[in-house]
């Protein structure tokens, strides 16, 4: 199973179903406050960017943060149609959009923004390639990723393991040293507490290895505890 197999990217999101069911768990199930977005927003805001272009934006969530908290003009992508309609339901400008083809002239973002996606990009050298050409001099990448050990109280629990993802928190950085001139990480990691077997088989069921996870599904002791394991990246251009 590779995560950047375009059909199946392609079907997992062709709907929001298993993306709400994940988005929703972490929402709930989080123990504190969300440090992950804190972090990306942070990282955004920072260099105070004027125009800015989200990839794989999903159902819009960061995008509407992002034009709640900052005085940006902000244009989003995706690859799902469905995505996109639910973005823009959101307000956000949403367009159907591949990272490896962007549809923008050269240096027109001072910012690009592309949250757990990089892993599902078919040719990543080429989709970083894009983010250089469509970033104005000194402008900036805020990419977030997970790392190996992202829910693998989850994935012990069910006896599988998932395939290594392309960009990760662990080789994240060596991948985008070879586009950008300056690369820093910052991992931000947090504890979900499941209240009930309910939950723990909805979020597996949610996922793209739900086929392949051995079945029946065990029923953990609970509430059950596991750790999420995240990094935001910042990169940047030469000025």
């Amino acid at each position: 199973m590779k995560l950047n197999d375009p059909d199946l990217v392609r079907r997992q999101y062709q709907t929001e179903a298993g993306l709400a069911v994940r988005r929703d768990a972490v929402a709930r199930f989080r123990e504190g406050p969300d440090a992950v977005d804190a972090a990306l927003l942070a990282a955004v805001a920072a260099p105070t960017p004027r125009r800015v272009l989200e990839v794989g934006c999903g159902m819009g969530q960061f995008a509407e943060l992002l034009l709640a908290e900052l005085e940006v003009d902000l244009i989003a992508v995706d690859l799902s149609p469905r995505m996109v309609e639910l973005a823009r339901e959101r307000g956000v400008d949403a367009r159907v959009g591949d990272a490896q083809r962007l549809p923008f002239q050269d240096g027109q973002f001072e910012c690009v923004v592309a949250n757990w996606m990089l892993y599902h990009v078919d040719e990543l050298e080429l989709a970083l390639s894009e983010f250089v050409r469509v970033l104005a001099p000194g402008g900036r990448l805020v990419a977030a990723t997970i790392g190996e050990e992202h829910m693998r109280d989850v994935w012990d629990l069910v006896g599988f393991r998932p395939p290594l993802r392309q960009f990760s928190r662990e080789n994240g950085e060596e991948t985008l040293r070879r586009h950008f001139v300056r690369v820093e990480r910052q991992d931000v990691d947090a504890v979900l507490v499941f209240p009930d077997v309910a939950s723990v088989h909805d979020y597996v069921e949610s996922t793209f290895f739900s086929a392949a996870a051995p079945r029946p599904l065990p029923e953990p002791d609970v509430p059950f505890r596991c750790r999420t394991v995240n990094a935001v990246f910042v990169a940047e251009t030469a000025a």
